[in-house]
C-alpha cells in the first residue's frame, strides 16, 4: 500500500436532528484528546465515537475504549459494507469512523465528540450537515515540535514525519468553522464547551414540535428553515 494519506466519506442521510456532531482536529501532541475526555466528564449527553484502526495499539490503549484495532482485511471488509461514515489512510495506516453509532447519537439529541484528523474532519464536515468542526491550535510551533519530542513510544523517523505532517494540517486550520489556542488546558476546554452548546442553541436545531402544537407549526412558518 501506498504511504501517501487519502479520506473518503458517505454522505449521511440524516437531515435537522437535534443531535449535533462535533469534530475536533489538531495535529499529533496539542491535547485533543485529552480535551474530549474532559468535555465527557463534564455532560452526561456527550459521547466519544471510537475509531476503528489497523494500527497497532500503543503504550496502555485499550480496544473499544482508544480504538477499535482491527486488522487490515477486518478493516477493508467493514470499509465495503459500509459500516464507516468515512475512512483515512494516515502515515501508511486506514483510519475509519463507525456510521451506526453517529446516526444513534444524532438521532437521540446527543453530542458526539469526533477527535480525528484533519482529512477524516473535512470529510464528516462535508458529510454530516448537522456537525461542526473545531480545530485545536498549539500555542506555537516551537512548543508542538518539544511536546512530539518528549512521546517516548514514537522513534525518531516516525517523529520526523509526525512533525511534517504537523506542518501540513495546521496549514489547513482555516477550513474549519472555530479555532481554539491551547495554550491554558482548563481554558481550551471551556472554549470548546462554550462553541458546542452554542452550536446546540442554534434555531435549526431546535424541535419546534416540543414547544408548539403542529396546527401552528405551518402558519406560523416554523416548519422553514432557519439561517
Amino acid at each position: 500500500m501506498q504511504s501517501g494519506n487519502s479520506s473518503k466519506a458517505v454522505k449521511m442521510k440524516l437531515q435537522r436532528k437535534p443531535g449535533l456532531a462535533v469534530v475536533i482536529s489538531s495535529p499529533s501532541g496539542t491535547g485533543k484528546t485529552t480535551i474530549c475526555r474532559a468535555l465527557i466528564d463534564r455532560n452526561r449527553d456527550y459521547e466519544f465515537s471510537v475509531s476503528a484502526t489497523s494500527r497497532k495499539r500503543r503504550g496502555l490503549e485499550k480496544n473499544g475504549i482508544d480504538y477499535w484495532f482491527l486488522s487490515r482485511e477486518k478493516f477493508l471488509d467493514n470499509k465495503k459494507r459500509g459500516h464507516y461514515i468515512e475512512t483515512t489512510n494516515y502515515l501508511g495506516e486506514f483510519y475509519g469512523t463507525p456510521k451506526r453509532p453517529l446516526e444513534k447519537a444524532i438521532e437521540n439529541g446527543r453530542v458526539m465528540l469526533l477527535d480525528i484528523d484533519i482529512r477524516g474532519g473535512l470529510s464528516i464536515k462535508k458529510a454530516v450537515p448537522q456537525s461542526v468542526a473545531i480545530f485545536i491550535l498549539p500555542p506555537s510551533f516551537a512548543e508542538l515540535k518539544k511536546r512530539l519530542k518528549k512521546r517516548e513510544t514514537d522513534s525518531p523517523e516516525a517523529q520526523k514525519r509526525r512533525l511534517e505532517e504537523a506542518w501540513n494540517e495546521l496549514a489547513k486550520w482555516n477550513h474549519y468553522d472555530y479555532a481554539v489556542v491551547n495554550d491554558n488546558l482548563e481554558k481550551a476546554i471551556l472554549e470548546v464547551e462554550m462553541i458546542i452548546e452554542a452550536e446546540r442553541k442554534k434555531t435549526c436545531r431546535l424541535d419546534k414540535s416540543k414547544f408548539w402544537p403542529k396546527s401552528l407549526i405551518i402558519p406560523l412558518g416554523l416548519n422553514k428553515k432557519s439561517r
